[in-house]
């Protein structure tokens, strides 16, 4: 008795708990009251329209025949004889010289001791056709009669007998309540069974969406579903976790990054700082040597900064362009000329390729920005060399753009990665000699805004950034 009372606690406790808006709870009912609707549906058709089906049939029955007698161009007994069979009626031809009955059975004879009354009022209404329906209360039962004039002096009198249904209704009555309660139980059964697995692994789903909500990446969305549209789901889903884990540590190695990159030159600044007060003060030399120190690390920051708000402003769509007719080669040679204190003081050399003139339009700031960006990444990346190769080509609809390190080459799984805020070969941090780790990724974003195709080859010796633009631009 006890575990008795503690299994209905448990199975009380359950419904409680049970979300009366869950998914398993809706498909469920919605089973059940499709059964039930269907079920409803039939007991109306079956049981209560029974007796007026029943009438509409048979009342199709004679109008077919009447049709059938009119359109016979030989109207003998044996005609007569096949559309009475065919239809179960009964038919009496009746004029001056002509008489013929199919009468036969029980139903018909009753009929034709009944229909005297029937004969003489549609013979004197003058109508050419008439439907009665006469009632025989001591049998319980009706007959439906269809009087039609043939010709002049030809009338045909069709009958048919209801036979009483109220035996028939109870027996279909009783069968269809056993068979209600049987399609009932099996709905609930087989509709949890079916809710159960429909519902399970989008329960899943949105359990695992919940540790992802959470910063969880370890969430597996994966599902052992039959069904096309959820599995497809969980897919997207897992893609969508895998491209927010990289961002995530991307933006962990961001953090980190920016923060090492504005430690270093504000370490070094207050340690120069602190050199030129305390002392190289009265030493002149020494004291520039460390001021300038202080300018070029002051300069990183302010390049960092900048950097910094250039990316923002792009990837938030607030970076406007201002278009205009550019002279790429000088725009280039300008470049260049930025970077001539490496070709005097360590031998750099930037061998630039290009047609006798390229004009084209787009914001002179921002492409400029994109080729010292990519300049500066390939004097940080090239070989012992030392050579940087910048090189315009043309064919009939572009001009592209590309700039060739000699360096050691990007391994092939690190080319999608490579615009990336950031991302290096290597997940330890490497700071260059120029610029600040965000050049490739402000680069994407301008060339992005744009409309310029863009990418990047390697080998084992160097790398190739390269970019197309459209000569309709």
């Amino acid at each position: 008795m006890n575990k008795i009372k503690k299994y209905i606690k448990d199975l009380k406790l359950k419904f409680k708990n049970v979300k009366t808006n869950s998914l398993k709870i809706n498909i469920w009912l919605f089973l059940i009251a499709f059964s039930i609707f269907i079920l409803c549906f039939l007991w109306l058709f079956q049981i209560v329209f029974l007796n007026s089906y029943y009438k509409s049939y048979k009342t199709g029955e004679l109008d077919k025949a009447a049709t059938e007698l009119r359109e016979s161009t030989i109207l003998d007994s044996q005609t007569i004889e096949n559309i009475a069979q065919k239809r179960d009626i009964c038919i009496e031809i009746y004029g001056t010289d002509t008489y013929f009955s199919t009468i036969s059975n029980k139903g018909c004879m009753e009929f034709g001791n009944r229909n005297f009354k029937v004969k003489q009022d549609f013979i004197k209404s003058n109508l050419l056709e008439q439907h009665y329906s006469l009632i025989n209360e001591k049998f319980e039962n009706e007959t439906l009669i269809y009087a039609l004039k043939l010709d002049q002096e030809l009338y045909a009198f069709i009958n048919a007998s209801l036979e009483p249904l109220d035996s028939t209704i109870t027996i279909l009555s009783n069968q269809f309540i056993i068979t209600s309660i049987i399609v009932l139980v099996l709905s609930l059964i087989i509709g949890y069974f079916i809710s159960r697995k429909l519902s399970k692994p989008i329960i899943k789903i949105s359990d695992e969406s919940k540790k992802l909500a959470d910063g969880n990446f370890s969430a597996n969305f994966k599902t052992k579903s039959d069904i096309y549209e959820i599995n497809e789901l969980a897919d997207s889903l897992n893609y969508a976790k895998e491209e927010l884990s990289k961002t995530e540590s991307l933006k962990r190695d961001l953090m980190a990054n920016v923060s090492h990159d504005l430690k270093t030159p504000l370490t070094m600044i207050k340690a120069y700082a602190e050199m030129v007060r305390d002392i190289t003060y009265n030493n002149k030399e020494k004291r520039e040597e460390n001021l300038n120190t202080i300018i070029e690390e002051t300069d990183r920051l302010t390049l960092l900064v900048n950097d910094i708000l250039d990316l923002s402003a792009a990837q938030s769509d607030n970076l406007n362009l201002n278009i205009e007719e550019i002279d790429l080669i000088e725009l280039i040679n300008e470049v260049i000329k930025r970077f001539k204190i490496l070709s005097e003081q360590e031998d750099y050399k930037f061998i630039f390729n290009h047609p006798d003139k390229v004009i084209i339009y787009a914001d002179y700031k921002r492409i400029y920005q994109v080729i010292y960006n990519l300049m500066n990444n390939a004097i940080n990346y090239t070989g012992n060399d030392k050579k940087v190769y910048i090189d315009i080509t043309e064919d009939k609809h572009k001009y592209t753009v590309s700039i060739r390190d000699t360096g050691k080459g990007i391994k092939q799984e690190d080319l999608k990665h490579i615009w990336d805020k950031y991302y290096h070969n290597e997940k330890k941090h490497k700071r260059n000699n120029f610029g600040t780790g965000l050049g490739l990724s402000i680069v994407k974003n301008i060339l992005q805004m744009h409309n310029y195709k863009y990418g990047v080859t390697s080998s084992d010796k160097g790398s190739t950034f390269y970019f197309e633009i459209e000569k309709d631009n």
